[in-house]
């Protein structure tokens, strides 16, 4: 094939010197054929190797914007609820079985708090709701619980701070417009609780939106390698206009900094006689656990080693393990089981890791009802992992996953230098910039699986897709408001207990 598609003319290649005669001057592409886990060819169009995300090639963008004759963006807006729905006191029962029964009223008492706290521990309930909203049908691997605080900084491994996603216990592959749409709700409703005007809120939602749809057009445009390789640096503050969050950034910034397993080590655990050291409790947040229980859990790291990166077990190789203790986490994963583990190096320096069960994702029963196929996981965590990857640039250099009692877990990095904002505390006037960021930073991830250029295609240059998702936003966060409602109505009654200020 001639290379005629930039414009310009066929190249034709001079005559060397020192009489090797003349090279051909047909410029036709050198036919190779495909080669199973790279792109495919054909006619200059590609067609992307893994299966599971195959799109569009050339003319990508073209069949985004087909997209839009049968799924409309103005149709985004639509919040029809499916029949059937739970009510949310039966919704909350039923996420809490499976869970340690005794921590279930902590999970309770926490999302009883504020209708954006029960929309962080909700996500199955919107899932369930969201099968009545239109999908284009194009695949993203999802975050499964993209609201605005599972965003935060983390350390890479050479110490310095990356902002992403940072919660990955839901991800699957599944439509893109689920996450966005989870993501501009809790913008609404982190900005009522923050005291924003009922316009700040929506405004927030809608340059989320706005800057998921601008980035993504941007990452169409770059070259593959850097759009995959894209991060969230200063240059991301300014491409979202997110410059007033800059101060909130450098403090957050500064105490995650100090965020680590090292500093949480010394102030948890106590010297022992023989000179090592053990976690102190602190219930009902700490707690030590029986002998045969650390030794379960201490057991299974030996498995979770075969699922790092071999290049980094002569690090491990340089810590021994001194105590196991049981810590409750979150919100959304509280009542889960989640053990720190204590590590020590021959300075007596301290490495934490958490082992935390991985539950199969509360999005995987709804998907088959919009079409999307639901592989089953072979390892919880292996999923939680192997999702938390394809969604990061850069993620913990410590990720695996392994087996304690039959139950799947994944291991990763305790307090990896953490920090995050906390979106209902923000001022009002720093609502709407902390949606353009992490609108940013989902459309960045979703990149990373989904052709960027079909979903540029589908976007689009208007605002239309902003308004549409905006105004599901506001109505779905005036259903969480009722939702949070009944709960704490059913609290009060005595149908369901809490534990409060946990």
């Amino acid at each position: 094939m001639e290379t005629t598609g930039t414009g310009l003319p066929p190249v034709r290649l001079v005559e060397r010197g020192g009489g090797g005669g003349m090279l051909p001057t047909d410029a036709r592409a050198r036919r190779i054929p495909s080669v199973p886990g790279f792109a495919r060819r054909t006619d200059g169009a590609y067609a992307e190797a893994d299966g599971a995300y195959a799109a569009a090639g050339k003319r990508s963008k073209e069949r985004g914007k087909a997209l839009r004759a049968r799924v409309p963006r103005s149709a985004h807006a639509t919040l029809d609820l499916p029949a059937g729905r739970p009510d949310a006191v039966r919704a909350v029962e039923e996420s809490n079985q499976g869970r340690v029964a005794e921590l279930t009223p902590i999970r309770v008492g926490r999302m009883a708090a504020t209708p954006f706290a029960f929309l962080r521990g909700s996500a199955g309930l919107m899932a369930h709701d969201l099968v009545g909203t239109p999908v284009t049908g194009v695949a993203a691997q999802l975050c499964g619980d993209a609201h605005a605080a599972n965003f935060g900084l983390y350390g890479d491994a050479r110490g310095g701070l990356v902002i992403d996603l940072n919660d990955f216990d839901e991800t699957v592959a599944g439509p893109w417009e689920w996450d966005l749409k989870r993501l501009a709700t809790s913008l609404v409703l982190a900005g009522r609780e923050a005291g924003a005007d009922e316009d700040t809120c929506r405004r927030g939602a809608y340059d989320t939106v706005g800057a998921y749809r601008r980035t993504m057009r941007l990452l169409a445009r770059m070259p593959a390698l850097d759009a995959w390789n894209a991060i969230a640096d200063e240059e991301l503050v300014s491409h979202t206009d997110a410059r007033d969050l800059l101060g909130t950034l450098e403090r957050v910034s500064e105490k995650a900094r100090n965020n680590t397993g090292a500093r949480f080590a010394a102030k948890s655990t106590e010297e022992c006689e023989d000179g090592g050291r053990r976690f102190v409790d602190a219930p009902p947040v700490l707690r030590r656990v029986p002998d045969a229980e650390a030794a379960a859990v201490a057991a299974g790291l030996g498995d979770y080693l075969g699922t790092v990166s071999e290049d980094r077990l002569p690090l491990l190789a340089r810590y021994a393990i001194h105590d196991v203790a049981f810590r409750v986490v979150g919100t959304g994963s509280v009542g889960t089981r989640s053990y720190v583990v204590l590590l020590l190096d021959h300075r007596g320096e301290a490495l934490v890791l958490q082992v935390k069960e991985a539950r199969p994702s509360v999005l995987g029963p709804h998907l088959a009802a919009v079409g999307f196929a639901v592989p089953e996981a072979a390892h919880e965590g292996r999923r939680v992992v192997l999702g938390q990857k394809r969604m990061q640039v850069v993620s913990d250099h410590l990720l695996g996953w392994t087996t304690v009692d039959g139950r799947p877990f994944q291991v990763r990095q305790f307090r990896n230098r953490k920090g995050s904002v906390d979106p209902a505390a923000l001022a009002a006037d720093q609502v709407d910039d902390y949606g353009r960021m992490t609108g940013a930073l989902l459309a960045r991830a979703h990149a990373h699986s989904a052709d960027p250029r079909l979903l540029a295609g589908y976007c689009g240059k208007n605002d239309e897709l902003d308004e549409a998702v905006a105004a599901f936003a506001v109505s779905y966060a005036d259903r969480t408001e009722a939702d949070h409602g009944e709960l704490v109505r059913a609290i009060g009654a005595g149908r369901i207990a809490a534990e409060r200020g946990v």
